[in-house]
């Protein structure tokens, strides 16, 4: 008895050929084109939103001042970026300055204590037994709340808003940065030991540079919530800035003012964030070979 192959399956020359469905893997980056193209989408359809329900609302009351029209966020626009005529300043720039001044005292202390405190944690054991309880419930306390006691303690000035700003950042992006540190593989730091480097150079030259492009992708997740505790402070006690401006006009309920210093806003943390991630994709492109953003 021989084994024989069976006979291969004619073709149906009818049978129309199987396309190979092409498969995009979970995470592949896009073409920068395709990107932009959806990225401006959903702007559009909120822009396109926003001038319908404008329109319908003028339609109903020509005067009404809750959802300005292009007329009127013009004439907001004018407002605020020249010389007012009792002070001689621009509103904007004037604002602008205060408000970004602050945020960057805040960060830059916030960031100080998290990198030193969080590389700490990250590394030595008996650290991380000490502050990582306090650590841990600090960053589950509303920083909002504490803005009463530090005026209490602190006064109105600006190193009350500072504190307010590195408080509320700080808590959360040390224990980011003690994890990251801790996720260091422990092969790298012995080998570091073997070759005899010293604890201050395994720290320094081995875990820092690895856990760099997690800390600025932390300090990007940071921008929103600073900004949100400069506004409150702002509006709370301050004569200058970006949330300052806004809680005063919103009392004549100038939206026309408010809605440009809003989106004004956006973009400046938009600003940040691009420019951080920028840094990080050019001194640190082996952490984007997966096309992060």
């Amino acid at each position: 008895m021989t084994n024989e192959a069976p006979p291969e399956k004619a073709e149906d020359p009818a049978e129309p050929p199987v396309r190979k469905r092409a498969v995009q893997l979970i995470g592949s980056p896009l073409p920068r084109v395709r990107q932009v193209i959806l990225g401006v989408i959903p702007i559009l359809i909120l822009c396109l939103l926003y001038a319908y329900y404008s329109h319908q609302r003028h339609v109903e009351n020509p005067m009404d001042r809750l959802m300005p029209g292009l007329d009127q966020l013009t004439e907001g626009l004018k407002e605020i970026t020249t010389p007012n005529k009792r002070t001689d300043e621009v509103w904007l720039w004037v604002d602008t300055k205060a408000s970004l001044l602050r945020l960057f005292k805040g960060m830059g202390a916030g960031l100080g204590i998290a990198i030193s405190l969080g590389l700490l944690m990250g590394i030595f054991s008996h650290v991380r037994a000490i502050f990582a309880p306090l650590m841990t419930a600090l960053a589950k306390v509303p920083p909002l709340a504490l803005l009463p006691i530090i005026f209490i303690f602190l006064g109105v000035d600006e190193s009350s808003k500072i504190v307010l700003i590195a408080l509320g950042i700080a808590p959360t992006l040390t224990n980011d940065i003690a994890l990251a540190g801790r996720g260091v593989p422990q092969s790298a730091v012995v080998k570091a030991y073997t070759l005899g480097a010293s604890t201050t150079e395994v720290a320094f030259k081995v875990i820092f540079p690895q856990i760099l492009p997690r800390i600025l992708d932390s300090i990007r997740l940071t921008i929103g919530p600073a900004w949100i505790f400069l506004i409150a402070s702002e509006a709370i006690s301050a004569d200058s800035g970006l949330g300052y401006r806004i809680y005063v006009v919103q009392r004549q309920l100038a939206m026309n003012v408010i809605l440009p210093y809003v989106l004004w806003i956006a973009l400046l943390g938009v600003v940040m964030d691009y420019i951080i991630a920028g840094i990080s994709r050019w001194g640190f492109p082996w952490a984007h070979d997966r096309g992060g953003h």
